[in-house]
């Protein structure tokens, strides 16, 4: 039995903990702030509550085995799930709407016909069948298994290009591309782009440098479905913290890291702000790799040859712009649980989130806003009540200033604004609205994807110190809920079975 020392309490972090305890190891978790979750964060206020970090559940095979494996009670007895259905509706520029069902392409390509035109759909499936190519060819070592040695190989995008016409009939072989290219050679219609592109920009990933192996986000979300958890996805983190304890895993709260501790080479523990040093055989860190550089105090935690934290197209490229709305009125019951109003002019907002070409941001007057109304009486003091959040994908702090409290406010009212287009008369139903801007601790990184020579690869959990691992989303595999999940499956399968572990059979 050996004693674990994990650095931060979130998904990953907790879904690793909660492995290794349950393989007989003692784990002591310590992190910095007041509570658990990470990303999975919720605002609470008179008896309303809102989900600050993602809102829906995507490959709920990744809690429900995790739950599984670490005690006799499956996940749906610690966490009422539903199927979010319609997964969500879509208001274009133009004024188009469809709404899209949960785990259906039948219904999507048909939803798709009657709203934008005939063969609208087919297209779209289409291109969703050649996804599941691109999903079918990485989804062990992008999302189950640990990041190959031989990364570069994961440079290759695997999303089947289509062949296009020479001249006397003769094709032209396929071509890496990226995503935007793909939207527009393959689906035309701006509103099917628009749809495309929502995934993307949702992760935080520019569709005009990111691969076309970006098309597995909307597969996922199709294919497996959205669902979400009565009292918000805040339930899933409370559930696994509680799962952590239940098998003796130790927390300390408010109790932070400073360095990681070596002794004959190999990391043996972790040294924490009141000059504490608790002893660990193994360390687990669940934190920003930069930040782990940092604690590792001059030793490279990765290698040259490695995926390092700093390379691709820059991992803090974007923020989320939050607005939690307490609303007086009834929910309707027709109301879709997940709105996205696009944006009235991609280019803007793509230049406005991550930049022109020339280093400039301009914050876009109207960018795509994902609208968020559970029909959840948890999130609500009363059935004449309503909570409502809208997120929009924005530039971090630094490009555009986010402590700047009346320009806040003012993107916070065009917001709701822009949301009216979901729930008609929004504003005048309003009682408090509460703005959270971006903040480097509520990033959401999205998942590892192929192509681009690995640029939108993460570093790996297993490290070049001996006995440190790195979990959770900013590592392999990535981030969104799921793929936090997988990491601390990971990591805990290294620690459990040893570093020459390839992942499951």
């Amino acid at each position: 039995m050996a004693r674990i020392a994990v650095i931060g309490a979130g998904m990953g972090a907790m879904a690793a903990a909660a492995r290794l305890a349950v393989a007989g190891h003692r784990v002591a978790v310590f992190e910095r702030g007041a509570t658990h979750g990470g990303a999975l964060r919720q605002l609470a206020r008179d008896g309303f509550a809102f989900d600050t970090g993602p809102g829906l559940l995507h490959l709920p095979a990744v809690y429900r085995d995790l739950f599984l494996k670490t005690g006799r009670e499956p996940l749906e007895s610690c966490v009422e799930l539903t199927q979010v259905d319609p997964a969500a509706r879509h208001v274009f520029a133009d004024g188009t709407a469809v709404s899209l069902p949960n785990a259906s392409r039948a219904g999507v390509l048909a939803a798709l016909d009657q709203a934008l035109g005939a063969g609208a759909g087919e297209r779209w499936s289409d291109l969703v069948g050649r996804a599941r190519e691109a999903w079918d060819a990485t989804r062990r070592p992008l999302l189950e298994e640990p990041l190959w040695p031989d990364w570069r190989v994961l440079g290759r995008d695997p999303y089947p290009a289509v062949r296009k016409r020479g001249l006397f009939g003769r094709g032209k072989g396929p071509t890496t591309a990226t995503l935007a290219e793909v939207a527009r050679r393959e689906l035309a219609d701006p509103r099917l782009i628009a749809l495309l592109e929502s995934h993307a920009l949702a992760y935080g990933f520019d569709p005009r440098s990111a691969p076309a192996s970006a098309v597995v986000l909307p597969y996922m979300e199709q294919t497996f479905g959205s669902w979400y958890p009565r009292g918000g996805m805040r339930a899933l983190a409370d559930a696994l913290y509680e799962r952590c304890v239940a098998r003796k895993v130790e927390f300390s709260f408010g109790t932070a890291v400073t360095g990681i501790v070596e002794k004959d080479g190999r990391a043996a523990g972790v040294e924490l702000a009141d000059g504490r040093v608790s002893e660990a055989e193994f360390v687990v860190a669940g934190v920003d790799p930069v930040r782990l550089m940092e604690l590792c105090q001059g030793r490279e935690p990765w290698g040259a040859d490695d995926v390092r934290p700093d390379l691709g197209p820059g991992d803090r490229a974007t923020g989320r712009l939050t607005v939690c709305l307490a609303l007086r009125g009834t929910r309707p019951k027709e109301a879709a649980h997940r709105t996205v109003v696009h944006a009235a002019n991609r280019e803007a907002e793509l230049a406005g989130v991550f930049g022109d070409g020339s280093g400039l941001r301009t914050p876009c007057d109207r960018p795509t806003v994902t609208v968020l109304r559970p029909d959840d009486p948890a999130t609500r003091p009363d059935d004449a009540h309503e909570a409502v959040t809208l997120t929009a994908t924005v530039a971090p702090h630094g490009p555009v200033d986010w402590t700047d409290g009346e320009a806040v406010a003012a993107d916070a009212e065009r917001m709701t604004e822009i949301a009216e287009a979901a729930v008609p008369g929004l504003r005048e139903r309003v009682l408090r609205r509460e703005v959270l801007p971006p903040t480097d601790d509520a990033l959401v990184p999205g998942p590892a994807l192929a192509g681009q020579e690995g640029r939108f690869l993460r570093p790996a959990n297993r490290t070049r110190i001996p006995g440190l691992y790195a979990v959770g989303g900013w590592s392999h595999p990535g981030g969104g809920p799921a793929h936090a999940g997988m990491s601390g499956a990971i990591v805990a399968g290294l620690i459990v079975n040893g570093d020459t572990w390839h992942g499951s059979t």
